[in-house]
């Protein structure tokens, strides 16, 4: 059963903190931060399509040298909703470090656009464009890292349980993608636990797991790696997996489906979890292969829940950066 939670004035500590910085991972917020985003988040949410236009007259530039169907939708539609406008740009116009450096491309944009939304493959580009820019860079996702689906899936957790704080999450599959990175750290720098189900070859670093246990310090957060699913899932609140090959990493293909082939979440995995578990999925999903239809389809998955949930926590990330968030709670 869905637990509500109230949020009916905004007074967050991180209120107008944000304003002009860039997000390019989860550790560019601050475990404050990031419940701020998740109260704005949830407001906008509870208001509906029919909201005040707090970014009317801003801009939003979108960079894709990847696919998107999430991200850019949600995004495009979310800064709509704020009565704001988003122009896209694909990557045969731009391709950072290729047709012109990270730096030029940024100062440029910087010129036309409120703030910039990027999705690429590798980070250090992203990170030299974000170093240029004057404007906000929000990562829509790299290599590195994915804060934005990290942020909607810690919304759509909290929604459920009405809290973060205590709950244990289990990631399985590839624990080295950026997926699994960011949500370990969001889970983290919100209270939950965090366990790992992944062969030798994709489990996480251990120097990775001593990071996500200091990001929870003050929470007394674990982060442990096994081998074996079936101990990685026992009793916890999540149990969540991606796809076994990234976008852009297609040639490993058949090398991960080979290593990766015994830790699909089936049926019989998620009857280890805990009995109100949860089961994510940050899509696009591949039934048959990470997940069985019977679990992605069934009653424990929320997984459209999250996609949409990208939305409602996006448009909270482009508030923060683009305005003080003064008075939000009053005026929706």
């Amino acid at each position: 059963m869905q637990t509500m939670y109230n949020y009916a004035v905004l007074t967050m500590p991180a209120a107008g903190r944000l304003r002009g910085r860039n997000v390019l991972t989860m550790v560019d917020l601050s475990p404050d931060e990031l419940a701020s985003l998740l109260g704005t988040a949830h407001i906008l949410k509870a208001a509906g399509r029919e909201q005040q236009r707090f970014l009317q007259g801003k801009s939003l530039a979108m960079l894709f040298e990847k696919p998107s169907l999430r991200t850019r939708v949600s995004f495009e539609i979310g800064m709509t909703q704020l009565g704001g406008h988003a122009v896209i740009a694909h990557g045969q116009d731009f391709l950072l470090g290729k047709r012109e450096t990270p730096e030029d491309v940024a100062r440029v944009l910087s010129r036309y656009a409120d703030a910039i939304v990027v999705r690429t493959h590798e980070h250090e580009p992203l990170q030299r464009f974000a170093a240029a820019s004057t404007v906000p860079v929000i990562n829509g996702l790299s290599a590195a890292a994915h804060p934005c689906q990290a942020i909607a899936d810690m919304l759509t957790i909290k929604e459920r349980f009405g809290t973060l704080s205590g709950l244990r999450l289990a990631y399985v599959g590839d624990g080295r993608n950026n997926m699994a990175y960011s949500l370990a750290e969001a889970a983290a720098m919100s209270g939950m636990s965090v366990t790992f189900a992944s062969p030798i070859t994709h489990r996480p670093p251990d120097a990775f797991l001593a990071r996500v246990v200091e990001l929870g310090k003050p929470f007394n957060v674990t982060a442990r790696a096994f081998t074996s699913p079936l101990r990685a899932v026992r009793d916890v609140d999540v149990v969540y997996t991606d796809v076994w090959t990234s976008m852009g990493d297609e040639a490993y293909s058949e090398r991960n489906s080979a290593a990766l082939r015994p830790y699909q979440v089936n049926e019989e995995l998620m009857a280890a979890a805990a009995p109100h578990a949860l089961f994510m999925h940050c899509l696009p999903a591949h039934r048959g292969e990470e997940v069985t239809a019977g679990v992605i389809d069934g009653p424990h998955s929320v997984v459209f829940d999250q996609a949409e949930n990208r939305m409602h926590a996006q448009k909270a990330l482009l508030l923060a950066l683009m305005t003080d968030l003064r008075g939000l709670g009053d005026q929706l």
